[in-house]
């Protein structure tokens, strides 16, 4: 079976890609009714997709991308339009999923299939309701401790003895777990004693947490500083397009007062840091691991 999958792979290079690309883009119409039912308490399962005016949709109006792009955006049943949220999230999910199998060793790139399409429901869901449910935090935490246990190319663990480098993989992920929500709690709470108000939300603590368990300690420490910078320039962005607009663009994250009141952009009021988080641990994942660890590395000689 294996040596059959491989000559599909040299024959047909472009193969396996294509079906990532597809499942990711599939998984990624499944996230997308993942994000609107789970913050609203509802099953993910039952009832099927539905239009907001309750006709059921079919099928063949629930194919990923194409369909959207089909329908022109709105309903067939009723001509309502739908957000463009829907295929980009599945254009977003497909594209990491094949950045994942172009990168990683193919169990490797399985493990980051979870890992990523949690990010993305936990990032959408942040900014949607300014939350990160458990089960995208506590829960995707509990996955990555697992799946490095049982996938020690997860963490680059590639010798001779699985049940060895099992317990290496597995130990970089607790430590990558305790060091980055550790490290955030830490943050939080002198962020908070300074400032005299909530700075951080305690479900950040346990996200950063999650993607060092996928991540390692380098990771956990580089999606929290690295999320710092995306969030510099993404509400700078925001800044100047609410000056620009006179008012928050659809791109810019959502604010609120700390009585939960929807606000403009500035200071004293919150914004989701979840997506920030996400962007840097999802860079660090697929693109910048080597560069962070040399980095790292090379400060550890220098201490």
């Amino acid at each position: 079976m294996t040596r059959a999958l491989a000559d599909v792979a040299a024959q047909q290079p472009w193969f396996f890609p294509t079906v990532a690309f597809l499942f990711g883009a599939c998984i990624g119409s499944f996230l997308n009714v993942v994000i609107y039912r789970v913050p609203a308490g509802r099953s993910i399962v039952r009832p099927g997709s539905a239009c907001a005016c309750g006709a059921p949709i079919a099928w063949y109006d629930n194919i990923p991308i194409l369909s959207w792009l089909l329908l022109r955006g709105r309903a067939r049943c009723c001509g309502r339009a739908f957000s463009a949220r829907y295929p980009f999230v599945e254009l977003l999910t497909g594209a990491l999923f094949l950045a994942c199998w172009l990168r990683l060793p193919p169990a490797a790139a399985v493990c980051g299939w979870v890992f990523l399409g949690s990010l993305i429901c936990g990032t959408f869901i942040d900014l949607d309701h300014m939350i990160i449910p458990d089960a995208f935090s506590i829960g995707l935490a509990a996955e990555g401790l697992l799946l490095s246990a049982l996938v020690p190319s997860l963490h680059g663990q590639h010798g001779d003895l699985y049940l060895l480098d099992s317990l290496r993989s597995g130990s970089i992920a607790l430590v990558g777990l305790v060091a980055g929500s550790g490290v955030v709690l830490w943050i939080a709470l002198i962020a908070e004693a300074v400032l005299r108000k909530e700075a951080m939300g305690f479900g950040d603590v346990k996200f950063v947490g999650a993607i060092g368990a996928f991540c390692g300690w380098h990771g956990a420490l580089f999606s929290i500083f690295g999320g710092a910078a995306v969030g510099t320039v993404w509400i700078g962005f925001a800044l100047l397009w609410q000056k620009v607009g006179g008012k928050p663009g659809s791109g810019t994250p959502r604010a609120e007062t700390p009585e939960g009141q929807p606000a403009d952009i500035g200071l004293g009021v919150h914004v989701p840091f979840g997506p920030m988080l996400a962007i840097a641990g999802a860079l660090y994942f697929l693109f910048l691991r080597g560069r962070v660890d040399a980095w790292f590395d090379q400060l550890s000689a220098l201490l």
